[in-house]
């Protein structure tokens, strides 16, 4: 297994006063050391820098909020480790998580690796515990050689994070720059494995508007788009099959509700839900059986607009094929394997 020094961690922060103490802390905690940690201040305002330095953490400053890909290229180009970790501000990593990723580059055809959130997420309120339970879950049920990556906890060698040109900085806010990374390794031949044992536990409050606005701003409309650019949606994470289908139902049971057909709206919804089953058998095991009954109705909604993502992004690729707008997904890449 590669040594710890030739760990580089990377972490781009704006505004992150709050949450990058219990990151640094937990980084300080592993069982694996880095040989440095590099905190990249996106344009934050508050205590950001202050706190990495009081952490003995190299701080890069962008000047001004760029968004997370530049910030991480920025943190990139600057680390000396063989093997780079990505982690979000707002995560806190086990102690044995780095050391989870790491094992993993023994096999010489990894060319990266991810893990999931953990089941224990920090904020209690509903719909933190219902997102963060979703990604969990999500990753938990994944295929462990994947088809994209993940760079809120995930590692990538270093040569090959430089050959491929790093994350597409057109994404200017958090968005999908590490899926659409992630398809361009994997269209490349690059094996990219999903490790749900490389747990972090997650911060972030969410609310229903954070949440929807999110899903369809800042992932649903550009993974559409990198779909049908791409020309390539597995059967995997957040478009597997079983999505797909609940899609499908939600869409199906508001038509039929719409017009009356109330028997078929029911029969809608029952299909979303044993869509879903999986996912809501999994609430029952973490907050018992009254809080799968409430994250339903959200499920739905979730379904529901993921479906309006899709008609959106599609008819944004529509007029960007029309125009001859160079699509998000066209970077070319300097190693094919």
């Amino acid at each position: 297994m590669p040594g710890d020094r030739c760990i580089s961690v990377i972490i781009a922060a704006f505004n992150a006063g709050e949450t990058l103490p219990g990151c640094l802390t937990g980084l300080r905690h592993s069982l694996l050391s880095p040989f440095e940690i590099i905190v990249v201040d996106d344009g934050s305002a508050d205590c950001t820098a202050t706190v990495a330095r009081d952490f003995g953490c190299t701080v890069i400053s962008n000047g001004q909020r760029s968004g997370p890909a530049r910030a991480r290229n920025l943190g990139a180009a600057n680390a000396r480790g063989a093997i780079l970790v990505f982690l979000d501000a707002d995560v806190i990593p086990h102690a044995d998580t780095l050391g989870q990723l790491i094992s993993h580059f023994a096999d010489p055809v990894i060319g990266g690796v991810f893990g999931a959130y953990d089941d224990a997420p920090s904020d209690p309120g509903f719909f933190s515990r219902y997102r963060n339970l979703l990604h969990c879950h999500t990753h938990r049920i994944g295929r462990a050689n994947a088809a994209t990556f993940w760079a809120g906890c995930g590692a990538i060698r270093r040569e090959l994070f430089q050959a491929f040109g790093g994350f597409d900085e057109r994404y200017e806010h958090a968005s999908i720059e590490d899926v659409e990374l992630g398809m361009r390794l994997t269209d490349a031949g690059v094996r990219i494995r999903l490790d749900a044992e490389a747990k972090a536990q997650h911060l972030k409050r969410w609310t229903l508007l954070r949440m929807s606005r999110a899903d369809v701003l800042h992932r649903g409309i550009p993974w559409t788009r990198l779909i049908f650019e791409r020309r390539r949606m597995p059967n995997d994470l957040n478009v597997r099959w079983s999505q797909r289908i609940s899609v499908g139902a939600a869409w199906v049971a508001l038509g039929a509700a719409c017009s009356g057909q109330m028997l078929a709206a029911a029969g809608a919804v029952a299909t979303v839900a044993l869509c879903n089953w999986p996912f809501l058998k999994f609430l029952k095991q973490r907050a018992g059986w009254s809080f799968p009954i409430r994250a339903l109705p959200v499920q739905f909604l979730f379904s529901f607009y993921c479906g309006l993502s899709f008609l959106a992004g599609a008819l944004v690729h529509l007029r960007h094929t029309a125009t001859g707008t160079a699509p998000l997904a066209s970077i070319k890449t300097t190693v094919r394997l």
